[in-house]
């Protein structure tokens, strides 16, 4: 399946199970995998994983356009479209939608080691970080003490 025939699905599922057209983009984005599907609020498109698709197949993906669906109208009505709003769980509920996607299995899911440390300079407390952090930015959890980045060496752990 590719974008065009993901874009046709998605118009066909807003029809059919909304009584409402979708009038923007629906697109597969092979990065996500944390997530089933993406709703944007300024451009009102749409984005599925492709690896839900891939893993899960046309009925589980077909409850994620939904889910995504139910965002795009509630959005553009002005109603409550976020997870929290009743009215965005009664439509979810009344139409079929999925609240949750499927996790995929850990091949696919991406585990990035440590690369960082920031350590409290008054208590010792560490925190262990994956993206380079700005240590100014934060203070410590436990004493409101400053923090000190620390790059940790990955050839000990290979």
């Amino acid at each position: 399946m590719d974008d065009r025939q993901l874009q046709q699905w998605v118009e066909q599922v807003s029809l059919s199970s909304f009584g409402r057209p979708f009038e923007h983009k629906a697109r597969f984005n092979r990065r996500l995998r944390a997530t089933g599907g993406r709703y944007f609020t300024r451009s009102h498109d749409i984005e599925i994983s492709w690896h839900q698709y891939e893993q899960f197949g046309m009925q589980d993906v077909e409850k994620i356009i939904k889910h995504e669906l139910c965002h795009y109208h509630l959005h553009l009505l002005g109603s409550g479209y976020q997870h929290r709003d009743d009215e965005f769980k009664q439509l979810l509920t009344l139409v079929g939608g999925t609240r949750y996607c499927q996790s995929l299995p850990s091949a696919l899911q991406r585990k990035e080691p440590y690369r960082y440390k920031l350590v409290c300079v008054d208590c010792r407390a560490e925190y262990l970080r994956k993206r380079k952090t700005d240590p100014r930015r934060f203070v410590c959890g436990h004493c409101k003490g400053k923090l000190k980045l620390l790059a940790l060496d990955l050839s000990k752990h290979s």
